[in-house]
């Protein structure tokens, strides 16, 4: 894909989460002014938009295991249909959540053009329940348990999961799992970098490492929950753990993604703007969004 031109879809979903108002994610988002700030990174950037979302109060919860999830997958297969479109045309997918549920529709949107791929999971959360093992039942807690074909769901028009390699997959900057997670992470093997972990051995390698994992043919995705962030320079989130990232620990791990330069794909999510201060989050967004598409200081 061209990586100088940028096409950004929004994704105004809160069906995966049980606290409303990251459905404002994307306005917010934009508002702090990310199409302006990667144009002056030299990008050419086509923001196309929204894709439809149901709200709570209309949508149908038919399974208290996995709440609202067929509202959620429609919205996520419209996403997955964008996203594809977008690959195909050769330009480089930034989506805007929204809940992380949305990283479904990406991941398989991706998939269904480039074949199974990686994805640097950046996140306070693993995202790996199931409707089997989920303690809330909300969708937001599985997308990376559902794009390793765990969970059972399934897009339309897309192939059915999984969308991602395992062997692929890192997760960096996690500080709270489920027994259920911690189970599939040992089931799959997959490769977790815990704030203890970035404690002991630095940020600088536990990204090289991070990058070099999921680095290969295909895709390489950036999955970015803002929650990564601790909840004081980040208060505008989904479910705010304390510990994260500092400011500039946050910018380093995005510079050092960005001078790999194996990114095909970018999703940043949980911004809640009610939650937020003076859209302290919704700038801290797009600003981790341009240090990973290459912004520097000199």
């Amino acid at each position: 894909m061209d990586d100088k031109r940028l096409a950004i879809i929004g994704a105004p979903l809160d069906l995966g989460s049980a606290r409303r108002g990251v459905d404002m994610g994307p306005s917010a988002i934009r508002y702090s002014g990310l199409q302006e700030r990667l144009e002056r990174l030299g990008f050419e950037v086509n923001d196309c938009g929204n894709v439809a979302a149901e709200l709570p109060e209309v949508a149908t919860e038919s399974d208290e295991k996995a709440r609202f999830l067929p509202a959620i997958l429609a919205s996520c297969s419209q996403i997955a249909g964008r996203v594809a479109d977008i690959a195909r045309g050769g330009q480089f997918p930034v989506v805007l959540g929204g809940d992380h549920s949305i990283a479904m529709g990406t991941l398989a949107g991706l998939h269904s053009v480039l074949g199974a791929g990686g994805a640097v999971w950046v996140d306070a959360h693993g995202d790996l329940n199931t409707p089997g093992n989920s303690p809330s039942g909300n969708v937001h807690g599985m997308p990376l348990a559902a794009a390793l074909g765990r969970c059972g769901f399934s897009l339309h028009g897309m192939a059915e999961a999984p969308w991602l390699d395992p062997r692929r997959v890192s997760l960096v900057g996690v500080r709270a799992l489920d027994p259920g997670e911690k189970q599939l992470v040992s089931d799959l093997g997959l490769r977790v970098f815990t704030m203890s972990d970035i404690d002991r051995r630095g940020l600088f390698e536990v990204m090289r490492e991070a990058v070099d994992v999921v680095s290969g043919d295909g895709f390489v995705h950036l999955s970015l929950d803002v929650d990564v962030c601790d909840p004081e320079i980040a208060p505008g989130v989904g479910t705010p753990i304390r510990g994260g990232f500092s400011y500039r620990e946050a910018h380093l791990a995005m510079e050092l993604i960005a001078e790999a330069k194996v990114l095909t794909s970018i999703e940043v999510v949980e911004v809640n703007p009610v939650l937020d201060h003076a859209d302290e989050t919704g700038i801290l967004a797009v600003e981790l969004v341009a240090s990973a598409l290459g912004a520097s200081i000199l």
